[in-house]
This record gives structure tokens, sequence and C-alpha cells, in this order.
């Protein structure tokens, strides 16, 4: 039976998700269904970044296709470069991860219909050390889960709405943010 108090999806860096494509040797890809299905036209990111596992994975797309590691390693170039979260799925039965969604705020239907879409928060949480912190408000830019907020001219730091996902700490110039795992 499927506990279906577990979401399929849940929030990782882009470091475990390396971790989770190095598990594996054979790789599908498929366009993502949110950016096919957008009447905006998202312009975030190339289309096909819905990376899956198992070949019997239909995608959540179309135009699905086995790749090989460089292809994937290009889609992890693409979630570095334009703050992409990583956001795996887990199997039906929720005891495997199938594959992984890199989505942004512009067009995923997690962002943009909320609560329609329940994720698991990641294994990290921020840490921000603010002594440090020069203000300059880059990471509340790709905090899509809104856990940073500029406030007065200084960054209010919101640790219950942060889901682990380290774009914050990937734009910080001062290196005051840390990834630590959540108790």
């Amino acid at each position: 039976m499927v506990d279906n108090e577990i979401p399929i999806h849940y929030i990782c860096t882009h470091d475990q998700a390396i971790e989770l494509i190095n598990m594996h040797n054979r790789f599908w890809v498929s366009n993502c269904g949110c950016r096919e299905g957008n009447e905006k036209n998202c312009q975030r990111s190339r289309i096909d970044v819905c990376l899956m596992f198992a070949e019997s994975d239909s995608g959540s797309g179309s135009g699905k296709k086995a790749v090989d590691r460089a292809f994937v390693d290009g889609i992890m170039k693409e979630a570095e470069t334009k703050q992409l979260v990583s956001r795996p799925f887990r199997n039906e039965a929720r005891t495997d991860t199938d594959g992984i969604c890199f989505c942004c705020d512009d067009c995923c239907g997690y962002f943009a219909e909320g609560s329609e879409y329940k994720c698991d928060k990641g294994k990290f949480i921020e840490k921000t050390d603010i002594d440090y912190c020069s203000q300059c408000g880059l990471c509340e830019e790709v905090c899509y889960f809104k856990a940073r907020e500029m406030k007065n001219k200084e960054i209010e730091v919101n640790r219950d709405n942060c889901y682990g996902c380290g774009l914050c700490v990937s734009v910080c110039p001062e290196d005051c943010i840390k990834m630590v795992e959540r108790k």
C-alpha cells in the first residue's frame, strides 16, 4: 500500500542531484510538462529537463528519449546556470527515486499552484552568518520558497520556509550561507 502522506517530489541540492545521478548508468529525458503546458512560453531554460532513471517512467511531457551521461551533465550545467531547483521524484510505492525534475518559478506547477502540489523539504537547511552578509539581495532573487526577503535593506531569513535547495549558497558573493543538516 502507498502511503499517501509521502509526496512524490522532494527537494535536494545540486550536489545531492549529482549523487543521485551517479547511482545510475542509464538515463531518459522528456520535455518538462509544466513548460509545455504553460501559456507564458517559459524561456527560463531548456525544455528537456525531466530526467528519468527508469525506462518505464513516461515522463511529464513529450519527447521521451534515451540520453547519455554527457547529456545529463548538460542538464546539470543548465540547472546551475539558470538556478533551477532540483526536485527528485519517487516511484509510486515511494521507495526509490525514479528521476529528477529541474524546476523554475516561472512555470513549474509546484511554484505556480502551491498547495495543490505537495513536496517534501530536503535533507538540508540554510544557515546564514549575517555578520558577513553584504545585504546584496542576490539570495532573495533565487529563493523560490520565500525563505529570504529584503526588508529595510537587510536580509531576513525565515528558516521555516527553507526547503533546502541550496540556490542561495550558489549566488552568495560573501560565502556566508551554508547548507546544514535539517534537524
